[in-house]
Order: structure tokens, then sequence, then C-alpha cells
């Protein structure tokens, strides 16, 4: 039996055809950026999460020498919402990225164990969280649920 799995996402041009909320999440994407630790790739990356409270949690790749050492923007931020602020769910996530190297075209994607930390949240706190990829000379995806990138996501309810 063949079957198929679509995925739903909005693409806007720009920031200006964003809500306010999520155009200024994005810009607090930008802000996380600054901190990214990534002398080796210099290719620096920042995650801004929204909390119900209305908190933003940052998060920026850090980079080590001993490359396995180091850790994405996106589970930075995540780490640090699960370490400070765990009854406070996460709204929404930001990611934007950005080097001197080349030109970013489009939006960057979270890494695989990136999108497992996500599925895990979600599952933590019992609600999807919106996501907003912002390339900052490009477009914005936006995507709601863990399910839009990893329709065959791993998870074991026995495991709990």
């Amino acid at each position: 039996m063949k079957k198929e799995i679509k995925v739903a996402y909005e693409d806007f041009a720009s920031l200006d055809e964003l809500s306010v909320a999520d155009k200024n999440l994005c810009l607090e994407a930008v802000k996380a950026m600054e901190n990214s630790h990534s002398p080796y790739s210099k290719f620096r990356v920042g995650a801004a999460l929204l909390l119900k409270s209305g908190k933003i949690v940052y998060g920026s790749n850090q980079e080590n020498v001993a490359y396995p050492s180091g850790l994405c923007a996106e589970r930075t931020a995540l780490f640090a919402w699960g370490a400070n602020h765990p009854n406070d769910p996460v709204i929404s996530m930001a990611v934007t990225a950005h080097t001197d190297e080349f030109e970013l075209l489009k939006p960057t994607t979270p890494c695989g164990s990136c999108l497992q930390v996500i599925a895990e949240y979600e599952q933590k706190q019992q609600q999807p969280i919106q996501i907003l990829l912002y390339c900052i000379k490009g477009a914005i995806w936006k995507t709601t649920g863990i399910q839009s990138f990893l329709p065959f996501l791993f998870f074991e309810d026995r495991l709990q």
C-alpha cells in the first residue's frame, strides 16, 4: 500500500508580512545570534523562544574545537528553557542564521537532533510549538508542530 505525507507551512517574503509578535520574535532570534560562538564554521545561528508568560529565552550555537562538543542554537535555547522555565510553555520559536562566507538564500532548518529535542519538549508540555525559520535576506517559513518536520518522529510512550 502506497501512502503519502504532505507538509503544510506558510511562506512569507519579508518580515512585513508577519504579525507584530512573529516579526518581533524573528528580530529577537537575530539578537540571540550575536552571542554565537562559531569561530570554526563562521556560521552563526540564533534562536528565540516566546513563552506563554511573554518571556523570551535565547540560544545561539556554541562551537568547540572538539567538534562534537558544540551545541546548536535551538538546543541551547530549549535546554535553557527546560532548566529555568519548565512550567511556562513555549508558544513559539524563531531561528535565524548568518555567515559572511556566502549569502543564505533560504531559511536554515533545524538539524535532526534539534528536531528530536523539539519533539520531546512538545510532548512534555502537551502542546505544539510554532516554528519560524527566518532568512534575514529572504523568506520566512512558518509551521506549527514538529510533525511538519518529522512525520515519523521517534517516540515510544513505554519508555516513560
